[in-house]
């Protein structure tokens, strides 16, 4: 039997609004370990339209998340780069 390892992240999203406009954060964390990376997304309401604070909100946090995807897509592509291919240096020809 194969055991499986569980791992825990968590996505905290905050959310504001001024005027006609939502921002939005989402904050990734990683338990057990010192990831942590941050999204941000904004909406703002064109004066024609019915005021639905839902819509904003949706919007906002739709932003977010994308942003904070990108960011951690950056994140793993750094790790990449710094942290794979062998573990030592191959061996130099005399």
């Amino acid at each position: 039997m194969i055991a499986m390892t569980v791992k825990e992240w968590h996505v905290r999203i905050r959310l504001s609004e001024r005027d006609d406009e939502t921002y939005a954060e989402a904050e990734l964390t990683a338990a057990g370990s010192s990831l942590s990376v941050t999204g941000r997304g904004t909406a703002r309401r064109n004066p024609i339209d019915r005021p639905v604070p839902e819509i904003g909100d949706e919007l906002a946090v739709s932003r977010a998340l994308e942003d904070l995807a990108l960011r951690l897509h950056d994140v793993a592509a750094d790790d990449i780069v710094e942290l794979t291919g062998p573990a030592e240096p191959p061996p130099r020809c005399s």
